[in-house]
């Protein structure tokens, strides 16, 4: 059985940006909009912040209590959209329940839209186009596949989760790569008789030990998406780690697998959309 690291693999990537923006004139710049009181969503912004500063980035973080309007965020959007000195632009979700995200995420110019949500990126993911970013966490995933060498033609895979931000651009991933998609959701039946004929499980429910020993077959790759934290504030993975590790060829563990490299791939986002905005 093989670990697949994350945190190894990410390391590699943010060493790499690093010394690319060091020959950089004028650095990238990320904009975060964080409206919620999420704890998790604060440790997020804090953790993508303290990344991009340390890539020598700059990081511009904007923090609203529940007071905030729609339409002041709004205005904050196309002010960043005008200012040719933001390279990237990300609106931290959830939002305060009186908000709607998705009206602010298709206000970002689909150039500035760092985290790939944008319908615009989002429809030429889909039509086999090269989107301007592509979703961090289904980035992630691809980039530990490819780095363990873990070939996806012809392989059946199952996405446990249908969400925009992981499950269907990770699943529309895999079809590029020839890969036979399965995705499965809350309302599959036979969910265990499905995966156990799979070569490769990948789970993003958000439900802790989720996945378990009988529902994987012999050798196959288990990427585990999912993070919850449980009472005792320890952080889970949607994988059964212990009893699933003595029966899959590969698996990531929680935390240091997929997590360290949704950082890494939104400081990447953050570098490539520099590039496309910066060409002569």
């Amino acid at each position: 059985m093989i670990i697949l690291d994350g945190k190894k693999l990410a390391k590699k990537i943010l060493e790499d940006l690093k010394t690319k923006t060091e020959a950089l004139a004028k650095k990238p710049s990320l904009a975060v909009i964080l409206a919620n009181d999420n704890p998790s969503s604060k440790i997020y912004v804090s953790s993508k912040e303290k990344c991009a500063l340390e890539l020598g980035y700059q990081s511009l973080i904007y923090k609203f209590d529940n007071t905030v309007t729609q339409e002041k965020l709004i205005a904050l959007i196309n002010e960043l959209n005008q200012n040719s000195d933001v390279n990237g632009i990300l609106v931290q979700l959830p939002l305060f329940n009186h908000l709607n995200a998705q009206q602010l995420i298709e206000i970002i110019n689909p150039k500035k839209d760092v985290d790939g949500f944008h319908p615009i990126n989002v429809g030429k993911l889909n039509c086999g186009l090269k989107p301007y970013a592509i979703c961090c966490t289904p980035k992630g995933v691809i980039k530990i596949l490819d780095e363990y060498k873990i070939d996806l033609e012809g392989k059946n895979v199952i996405v446990i989760g249908r969400s925009n931000i992981v499950g269907k651009p990770l699943a529309t991933l895999l079809l590029q790569r020839n890969a036979t998609v399965t995705v499965a959701h809350s309302k599959t039946k036979n969910l265990k008789e499905i995966t156990k004929t799979k070569d490769i499980v990948i789970s993003a429910v958000g439900i802790a030990n989720f996945v378990k020993q009988d529902m994987i077959k012999k050798d196959a790759v288990v990427i585990d998406v999912g993070i919850s934290k449980q009472t005792n504030t320890k952080i889970m993975g949607d994988v059964d780690f212990e009893n699933v590790k003595n029966i899959a060829s590969h698996i990531t563990p929680v935390p240091g697998g997929v997590g360290p490299m949704t950082i890494a791939c939104l400081m990447e986002n953050t570098y490539e959309l520099y590039l496309e905005q910066n060409k002569k």
